[in-house]
Formats: C-alpha cells, sequence, structure tokens
C-alpha cells in the first residue's frame, strides 16, 4: 500500500473540459498523446489541485474554483511567476511547466507544473507510517530549516523584490486583520477590541524584510521517503501553495505558523483543531521551535509575545470570515456553523497571553 498522497475522484463542481485542457497542454509539452486521466487532490478551499494522469509522466494543475476572475487570493500568473523565479535559488518548489491565461479553455486561468511525487502529512500519519520519536524530531528539524532557508533567499537574485510594498510590513499586517476582523464580526463572537488595540500599541519594527510563504504549515509540505525503513528516511523534496507568498516580516510568519501548531498538552479545544501532526512524540513544542529558529537567524525574540497573539487573532480572523460566508449564505459547508465558538476561544488565548506580559 502506498503512503504516498494520491488525487482521489473528480468533484462534479470542479470538473473542467479535460479534452480542451489536453489539446492546449500539447502546445507546450512534446509527445502527449492520449487524452489524460484527471483526478483531484483532497482540500482546495481556495485554489483547487488536480493530478493529470498520463500513461509516462504526471503533471498537477492549479486553477481558482470557478466563477472567480483575477482576484489577488486566485491569480494564478502572480503564483507562477513566483515559483518560476524562485526555483533556481531554492530547489524544494516544484518545476513550472506552463501559464494559460486564456478563461476559454477551462473556464478560469491556471497553471501546469512538474507533479513533486511523495508524503504529505496531515491531521494524523497516513496508514502505514510509522515515526520514532527521534525520526519525528528529525523530521520536525528538516521542515524548520526549509523554513529558515526559505527566509534567507536573496529576493533581487531571484528578481522577486517587486513582491512586498517595502518597510512597514507589521503595521500593514496589524492593520489589515483588525479591518477584515471588523467587517466579518458577528454579534455572538468577541469584538477583539481589547487585542487589536494592544497589537497595535506594542506592534514592534520589523526585524528585516525577506521572502515569506504565508502560509507554512505541514500540509504543504512534500517529503520522500528516501530509504527501504520508511520510519527513519523522510526527506523534505517540496514545498507547495505560494499563492500568499510575498516580501514580509519573518516573525510576522512564524508567529502565523505557529498559531497552526497544537502540541501535544494543548487543550482539548486545540486538539479538536489539530490539522498537522505537531502532537507527536518527538515533535517540537511552539517555545522549542521559537527558540531552534532563533538560534539558527539570529533574530532578537524577546517580544514573542507579540508575534504570538498576532499569530492567534490572524488565525481568528480566517475562522471568522468562514463563518461569517456561512452565516451569510454564501457557503453551505456545515462545519462553518460552530467556528464562532473557537472564535471566542482564541479570543480567551490571545488575552491571556497579554495578561502574563504585565
Amino acid at each position: 500500500m502506498s503512503i504516498n498522497d494520491e488525487a482521489g475522484a473528480l468533484r462534479e463542481d470542479d470538473a473542467f473540459d479535460v479534452s480542451r485542457m489536453h489539446e492546449w497542454l500539447q502546445g507546450h509539452v512534446s509527445g502527449l498523446v492520449s487524452i489524460p486521466e484527471v483526478t483531484q487532490f483532497p482540500g482546495g478551499a481556495s485554489n483547487l489541485t488536480y493530478l493529470v494522469k498520463y500513461p509516462d509522466r504526471e503533471f498537477v494543475l492549479r486553477r481558482p474554483p470557478a466563477g472567480h476572475r483575477a482576484a489577488s487570493a486566485h491569480d494564478m500568473g502572480r503564483e507562477y511567476e513566483v515559483q518560476k523565479a524562485l526555483k533556481p535559488h531554492f530547489h524544494y518548489v516544484p518545476q513550472m511547466v506552463a501559464l494559460c491565461a486564456d478563461t476559454d479553455v477551462i473556464g478560469t486561468e491556471f497553471y501546469v507544473m512538474q507533479r513533486l511525487n511523495g508524503i504529505i502529512l496531515r491531521r494524523n500519519l497516513p496508514k502505514g507510517l510509522d515515526l520514532t520519536p527521534a525520526a519525528t524530531r528529525k523530521l520536525c528539524l528538516s521542515v524548520l530549516d526549509r523554513l529558515v532557508e526559505l527566509h534567507n533567499v536573496d529576493t533581487s537574485s531571484a528578481g522577486l523584490q517587486h513582491l512586498g510594498k517595502g518597510h512597514g510590513y507589521v503595521e500593514r499586517q496589524i492593520r489589515g486583520w483588525s479591518d477584515r476582523y471588523r467587517r466579518a464580526h458577528t454579534e455572538n463572537v468577541p469584538t477583539f477590541e481589547s487585542v487589536m488595540q494592544w497589537l497595535d500599541q506594542h506592534r514592534p519594527d520589523d526585524v528585516r524584510t525577506c521572502l515569506i510563504h504565508n502560509d507554512f504549515r505541514f500540509d504543504n509540505v512534500v517529503f520522500a521517503n528516501t530509504g527501504s525503513n520508511s520510519t527513519e528516511s523522510l526527506k523534505v523534496i517540496g514545498i507547495l501553495d505560494w499563492e500568499m507568498a510575498t516580501l514580509g516580516d519573518p516573525l510576522m510568519e512564524l508567529g502565523a505558523t505557529l498559531a497552526y501548531w497544537v502540541q501535544a498538552d494543548d487543550d482539548d479545544v486545540m486538539q479538536q483543531t489539530r490539522r498537522q501532526p505537531t502532537h507527536l512524540p518527538g515533535m517540537l513544542t511552539r517555545n522549542e521551535v521559537v527558540e531552534y529558529y532563533a538560534q539558527a537567524t539570529g533574530l532578537n525574540i524577546q517580544n514573542w509575545a507579540f508575534y504570538e497573539v498576532y499569530g492567534l487573532f490572524r488565525l481568528a480572523v480566517i475562522v471568522q470570515q468562514l463563518y461569517r460566508r456561512y452565516c451569510d449564505g454564501n457557503s453551505s459547508n456545515p462545519l462553518y456553523a460552530d467556528f464562532w465558538m473557537f472564535v471566542g476561544y482564541l479570543e480567551w488565548r490571545c488575552s491571556s497571553i497579554i495578561d502574563s506580559t504585565t
């Protein structure tokens, strides 16, 4: 049984004209004869991801959900060009094949890239994969090392210096996420006003500006089994989902990343929200991650409480936006119906951290 990440059945709402896509792809890749089999990878609340399988090769196709046109959150051209420019400087980016800006082909813009065939770790380890605590720690450190490596990319050499707006990233993020929360607010969740005020009053200056992924989690990392013993031989071979990549503050990225990092001793509410295997014996705790990152980069983390609160507040905004979509009838996903409770919990987490600093 394979433990690699596999695509499943094509969801009806996400289907497209495979024949037209095949005709277009023939103009960019030689030797494509038969029409491919197309299946769909799990997830995809934002951009959708498909496996395009020919008899002798495999590709991955990325596109926004049907109905979206040129929105910044679904900018296929930007996502494609970022990865194409970054690939020579950070080899964990998939190899780009071609970008299609013609929406007449499948109904949206899309791009095609080479498939990275490997293992993606989600909420729990895939069946057949067992990790010792030592192997888990090694795996965890390898992921953190890739984050450090990404933050050290020379953006000028990569031609990516245009991605950001320059100095003031921290201020823009606090202002932007605060505005988004106020717009998504509903009467059954906290106002977060005291948290937003604290973040605004305690925001530090940017520690530096670098390329950040902006959605750095285990379920965006591809591992390969490099040996016969899969419990000891996992190696990072790729980082996926670059749609939100930009130039920003690395500690803000770390804070956002650790908001999803549910460790073994977290309470039941956090455990219910876990979507990556950061609870396993051998995984670093959040504090250990921060210490490891600080040692690797030399950055000062004395003001870590700010970044921790920011990460949790940012997550609360994302969750509240999904809940507001459900309330407004723009989503029928039943999972969103109870999200308001988690928003309240995150406000309590933020307030507890703030209180501990006084």
